[in-house]
């Protein structure tokens, strides 16, 4: 069995709010409390829940752009969560990002081709016509022209300027690519693009994604297996195909519910959540769902559920299901 490329076991975020003259810790946002999943080598993992879940945090801990309050991140077999600035910096090659807004992402000071051979020269990969040629592989390996290299990054497209966004991360050959909404700012049409292109890269190299989204049709497609999470935690894994034909937790029902569906004699049943998400500052006892979760018990009000595996690689937090695996 192949070892995982990232495993993630308790993962906490907690940010401190802080008041006063003395700036003593009023109170926490438990932005992640206790995330747990791992990515395999040639994988796709989609991260999907409401705006405010963690999602991202999820991604930046992992990159330690945040330094994670607790918690054990593992790439490729070696614990980093607790790695000095230099001791990660050999870690960082094996792990790039691709961030959502490819507007503010690109230094407007930079030209393209500076852009993407950045990485290369910050790690001593290239330099002079060596770091050309490469920047030029890079832009055609993203459907980009290598005479576009001196342009600046204002005189690209939302969709061209991404794919400047993938050459960057792609030049010093990463393992693992965390994805943060990487199409949720681009048209429809140019998402496709961009998607495909993702996984025509990983086709090629062998990549590793955790590919945060809020677009369940673009989890679906780009996906092997997908993780839903609510106010910072995880509600249930599984395979794509398990998760989008037999979702077991309420939420994770009640989201797919809300995804539309192409088809307009496509009939399904839309499950109203009521209220709103609750502050992660102050996060519900027992189950975090219960607040707003149409079948909650008396014991989903103090009981925390653990996630369980109740089939092979599915996993679910819920107290309706933690028979199946007695």
């Amino acid at each position: 069995m192949t070892a995982p490329l990232l495993e993630i076991v308790g993962l906490k975020k907690h940010f401190e709010i802080r008041k006063g003259i003395l700036g003593r810790v009023s109170a926490k946002v438990y932005a992640v409390d206790g995330v747990s999943f791992h990515i395999d080598p040639g994988e796709t993992l989609g991260l999907v829940g409401e705006s405010g879940c963690g999602k991202s945090t999820v991604g930046k801990s992992i990159l330690k752009l945040v330094e994670p309050t607790a918690g054990t991140i593992r790439l490729g077999g070696t614990a980093i969560e607790n790695l000095s600035r230099n001791a990660m910096r050999p870690h960082r090659r094996d792990m790039q990002v691709v961030f959502q807004d490819p507007y503010s992402s690109l230094s407007p000071r930079l030209t393209a081709g500076d852009i993407v051979a950045e990485p290369l020269t910050n790690f001593g990969l290239a330099t002079g016509k060596a770091a050309r040629d490469r920047t030029a592989w890079l832009f055609e390996k993203v459907g980009l022209r290598a005479d576009q290299m001196a342009r600046y990054p204002h005189e690209f497209s939302g969709g061209q300027r991404q794919r400047l966004g993938i050459a960057r991360a792609l030049a010093l050959q990463p393992k693992l690519i965390v994805a943060d909404e990487p199409v949720s700012a681009l048209d429809v049409s140019v998402q496709a693009q961009v998607v495909n292109l993702l996984m025509d890269l990983q086709a090629e190299f062998g990549l590793s994604y955790l590919f945060v989204a809020h677009d369940l049709a673009v989890v679906e497609h780009i996906s092997h297996r997908v993780a839903v999470m609510y106010l910072g935690k995880i509600v249930e894994i599984a395979d794509r195909r398990t998760i989008f034909a037999q979702p077991l937790h309420p939420y994770t029902q009640a989201l797919l519910s809300a995804a539309p569906t192409p088809d307009p004699r496509a009939r399904k049943t839309r499950i109203v959540l009521s209220g709103d998400v609750p502050s992660p500052i102050n996060p519900p006892s027992g189950c975090r769902f219960h607040t707003r979760c149409p079948v909650a018990e008396a014991r989903c009000r103090t009981l925390e559920p653990p996630i369980l595996e109740i089939a092979p690689g599915h996993q679910v937090a819920c107290h309706l299901h933690t028979h199946a695996t007695n």
